[in-house]
């Protein structure tokens, strides 16, 4: 038999900016490619319901445009059809006492002509093709599976009011549609990490990459934009310092360049910064060394300094240790699951309780129906 653990930090109420959170719990976004249509509907709704035992559930990346978008079906959050779509999400979760963001995304250069109907290029930041990167669009035989993307179509220095309007739109629609505020997605390789990294961002307007000013003017005006229209008490951000995915190169700047960043958002007093630790786990006694950075932890640290009115959530090879040891340490204030949150909808209570946790089958991880989605049962004992 399992002892359940003694320390209870994680399992504590939080004030997230005025809104109280159940526990130090996140549910961290995770793409399940399940919506008909590109809408989402009772299963997804019942997925989220199944879940919101979590203090903070973050949705899937929801697309703030038909150009932003780099997977199919994938719910979106820029129609009318698409906003009541995931009221019906955002009203079961509440009913049963649970907490929702919406996390707004463009993928920028991740994306394929065949998920446009136009099959335009995909537009990004820079011009240089995200090698070995995959979208999930059709195939030459026009079946669903993942593409290699193309070469992009750098964005005109004219065309990105547009696409910061696009997120601040995108973040009104989701608290029309329910949500209790919105994530914007700065992680992972997908547009703002376009801008933000000068050895992607080829650029020579005033988004260029020779600067940290430059590369951050992007991701500061749609963060703006999205607090002058929801407010800061509603908006959150994931970031993922020296991430590597769909060809993002690690450079020397990657500490200064994101301890710039908090100092911004800690001036701004955003709900959060949601951070995804794509370098190996970080812990107190281990801070982990990565090419060109002083460590993980100690950008953590650096970053924290800032963020004194502002949460810091970390997702990334999480358990129950790591995550009680990161906020007794103070490094920390949330931490994220995933992976695990797709097998196990009552995580929460199988971390408190010491209980087996469920491996999730990667096979049904996208698309498909309900297997693999809402038929993971809860823990039972033997």
């Amino acid at each position: 038999m399992q002892v359940p653990h003694t320390m209870n930090s994680l399992f504590e109420t939080f004030d997230l900016h005025g809104m109280a959170l159940r526990n130090r719990i996140v549910m961290a976004p995770l793409t399940r490619s399940r919506a008909r249509h590109d809408i989402a509907d009772e299963r997804i709704a019942l997925y989220y319901t199944q879940r919101a035992t979590a203090g903070l559930i973050v949705s899937e990346g929801t697309p703030i445009s038909r150009e932003g978008q780099g997977y199919l079906f994938n719910p979106g959050i820029f129609s009318a059809e698409q906003i009541a779509g995931w009221r019906l999400t955002t009203q079961s979760v509440h009913s049963v006492g649970g907490k929702i963001f919406a996390q707004i995304w463009h993928v920028g250069r991740v994306s394929h002509p065949s998920i446009f109907q136009d099959r335009q290029l995909p537009v990004s930041g820079s011009s240089k093709r995200a090698m070995g990167a995959a979208a999930f669009g059709y195939d030459d035989k026009g079946m669903p599976g993942f593409v290699e993307p193309p070469a992009p179509r750098q964005l005109e220095t004219s065309e990105i009011a547009r696409v910061v309007e696009e997120f601040a739109q995108a973040a009104q629609n989701a608290i029309e549609a329910g949500f209790d505020g919105v994530e914007i997605h700065g992680a992972n390789g997908y547009l703002l990490e376009q801008f933000m990294n000068p050895l992607v961002n080829d650029r020579t307007d005033c988004y260029a990459g020779d600067t940290i000013g430059n590369r951050l003017r992007f991701v500061l005006e749609v963060i703006d934009a999205v607090v002058q229209r929801i407010g800061a008490q509603r908006v959150g951000i994931r970031i993922s310092p020296y991430g590597k995915l769909f060809d993002m190169p690690l450079y020397e700047e990657i500490d200064s360049t994101y301890t710039e960043l908090a100092e911004q958002i800690g001036q701004r007093k955003l709900a959060y910064v949601h951070v995804m630790n794509q370098s190996g786990f970080a812990r107190p006694d281990n801070v982990i060394e990565t090419e060109g950075a002083s460590g993980f932890n100690g950008l953590l640290r650096k970053m924290k300094v800032h963020l004194s009115r502002t949460a810091l959530i970390l997702a990334g090879g999480m358990t129950r240790e790591h995550a009680e040891q990161m906020i007794e340490s103070n490094l920390i204030d949330l931490a994220a699951f995933g992976a695990n949150f797709v097998s196990n909808p009552d995580l929460v209570a199988r971390i408190q309780n010491g209980w087996p946790l469920t491996p999730p089958d990667p096979n049904t991880f996208y698309g498909g129906g309900a297997e693999g989605y809402i038929d993971y049962k809860p823990y039972t004992a033997s």
